[in-house]
């Protein structure tokens, strides 16, 4: 990213394009419907604000991830915050849904590394980046989270 812009924005094509993905990290971080609208929004908001330039797609789509990722993460430590059983018509493919629920029991921080990784095929540099950490830190969140995950699915606390 280089500099701002008064560019003008395709905002239906950029919503389109991101929108499914966007709404699918913060839902599995923040856990219902209502907040990862919100959070959604807020992305595009802050993207309306700061009309960033960016170099390449990729460059833009990890902005608006990092943008969702942290304002999730701060959502979920909001003491008014509820969450509600995983909707039916998520964007998502069946077994990605079954998959997300397991999620749920863990920390916020363990679920949005699992999902950055697995779901959304981020790399642990790229991650890192996201929630401000140290690729190494980021690795280790990733093994000790599957070691987390692994316990649930097995029927054990974690």
């Amino acid at each position: 990213m280089s500099q701002t812009s008064n560019r003008p924005v395709d905002w239906e094509a950029l919503i389109c394009q991101y929108e499914t993905k966007l709404y699918r990290a913060a839902f599995a971080i923040v856990g219902n419907r209502q907040d990862a609208e919100d959070v959604v929004q807020d992305a595009f908001l802050k993207y309306l604000e700061r009309a960033p330039v960016f170099s390449c797609p990729e460059q833009e789509s990890a902005w608006l991830m990092k943008v969702t990722v942290n304002r999730s993460i701060s959502i979920t430590r909001s003491i008014w915050r509820r969450r509600e059983p995983l909707p039916p018509d998520l964007p998502a493919c069946t077994s990605a849904v079954q998959e997300i629920e397991e999620l749920y029991a863990l920390p916020v921080q363990d679920r949005a590394t699992l999902h950055l990784y697995y779901y959304e095929g981020y790399s642990t540099k790229e991650i890192a980046s996201f929630l401000k950490m140290r690729p190494g830190a980021v690795r280790s969140k990733l093994c000790r989270a599957r070691g987390k995950l692994k316990q649930l699915l097995e029927g054990e606390s974690p």
